[in-house]
C-alpha cells in the first residue's frame, strides 16, 4: 500500500508539500518529522498517484 505524505505549515496548517511512500517507509519519515517537530498529514495514496 502506498501513502501519500503532507509536509503541513507551522503557521497556517496548509500544505507546503508532499511526496507518495510504500509503507515500509512511513514509520521512517514520521521519526525523522516528530525529531523536529514538523507536522504532517498521512492518508492513503489514490492508485493513480505515482
Amino acid at each position: 500500500m502506498r501513502f501519500e505524505i503532507m509536509r503541513l505549515d507551522e503557521v497556517n496548517g496548509t500544505t507546503v508539500d508532499s511526496t507518495v511512500v510504500d509503507a515500509a517507509s512511513v514509520d521512517r519519515i514520521v521519526q525523522q518529522a516528530a525529531a523536529i517537530g514538523q507536522r504532517l498529514w498521512i492518508r492513503p495514496a489514490e492508485s493513480s498517484a505515482v
